[in-house]
């Protein structure tokens, strides 16, 4: 019989395993990855720009997702001086930062999307 192996518990994974919670809590949901892929593509975007992009969102799920990227320094924040006050959101530079994640995601989702279709 195999021995179970042991959970390797050393400062370093510790450190490791707290650095992926953080992050899994600061992008969890449904909608911020596309919030985020969104802003990088469009540049700065108008809060209706944004809902009609993010298909499927609604008006308060999207400020609350917006506001906690603002929060997290991801996404900024620009209230225009005009009549009527309009809002332009952007990637920021910390936020970019985020791209060769999301783009890793993706594509492992396009690799893994296309590994179930040709096994069924």
């Amino acid at each position: 019989m195999k021995k179970k192996a042991e959970i390797n518990n050393t400062p370093i994974c510790q450190v490791r395993m707290q650095a992926i919670s953080d992050a899994m809590s600061i992008l969890s949901g449904k909608w911020k990855f596309h919030i985020l892929g969104t802003l990088m593509e469009g540049s700065k975007l108008g809060f209706m720009d944004l809902l009609r992009e993010v298909d499927g969102i609604g008006t308060k799920m999207l400020s609350k997702e917006l506001r906690d990227l603002e929060i997290n320094h991801l996404v900024s924040r620009t209230v225009m001086d005009t009549k009527p006050i309009t809002v332009e959101y952007a990637i920021t530079e910390y936020g970019k930062t985020l791209a060769p994640i999301i783009d890793g995601l993706a594509n492992w989702g396009i690799a893994y999307r296309k590994s179930i279709l040709n096994t069924k």
